[in-house]
């Protein structure tokens, strides 16, 4: 299905062009210009605006005849930007590395395995609540598994607000070739005030293939069965 959201394009434009200005000045703000500042601008405008979609050529030619309209949201979408680089420079993201970069698996055609993105939820299995606080680590062959990028994090740590729900996008691993198929095999280690310590295997099946495009997608994403951690057996047994 060709539909196409153009205002992703006029967003990422937008800010790009602000910040080679931006740097252009010599930057007397100091302002940090790396790329995941930039997405995290991106993300901050697009979130704000209703999508405008086309599916072809004519629905591309009826938005340049509106080029009034488009004036006014441009005016907008420039506003939005500059609400959202002071949002993200008072809130920048502290586990990552604020540096100009290139993201390596966007640009190498080299074939690799992607690993879907591992989500599941915690129940406490006593009165069937969605755990509150938890320290969650996901595991392959022992060692703790690198994250695609500083965005996602192991160990993942649970809080109220997000219902017991954990995420986990795995850095994709290097192919010999494209189409191989395999099972990789993980494990969580999860830790929670007051609960028992508990252990929990699976395997993910992947192909191996060429990276086109950003390696989260909705339709990649391996589902767990929702987990439930009860207190030691001697705990249990006074309460």
């Amino acid at each position: 299905m060709g539909f196409y959201n153009i205002n992703e394009d006029r967003v990422i434009t937008e800010v790009n062009a602000i910040f080679d200005l931006i740097k252009k000045g010599g930057n007397p703000q100091n302002m940090c210009t790396c790329s995941q500042c930039r997405t995290d601008i991106i993300c901050y405008v697009l979130n704000r605006m209703e999508p405008h979609y086309v599916v072809s050529n004519r629905g591309l030619a009826r938005v340049a005849r509106e080029s009034i309209k488009y004036q006014q949201k441009a005016a907008d979408i420039v506003s939005l930007i500059y609400k959202g680089m002071n949002q993200v420079q008072h809130h920048m993201r502290p586990f990552t590395e604020h540096t100009v970069r290139a993201d390596s698996f966007w640009n190498d055609p080299k074939p690799i395995f992607i690993v879907p993105a591992i989500i599941g939820r915690i129940f406490n299995g006593m009165n069937f609540a969605p755990l509150e606080e938890a320290q969650i680590e996901l595991r392959h062959e022992q060692r703790l598994v690198p994250m695609v990028d500083s965005n996602w994090q192991n160990p993942y740590n649970l809080v109220s607000s997000i219902a017991g729900i954990f995420t986990f996008l795995p850095s994709p691993l290097p192919a010999d070739s494209t189409g191989i198929q395999q099972k990789l095999g993980f494990s969580l280690a999860i830790k929670a005030p007051k609960l028992e310590a508990s252990p929990y295997s699976f395997e993910v099946p992947v192909m191996s293939e060429v990276l086109t495009g950003n390696p989260f997608s909705m339709d990649r994403i391996f589902r767990l069965p929702d987990m439930y951690m009860f207190p030691p057996e001697e705990e249990a047994s006074h309460a």
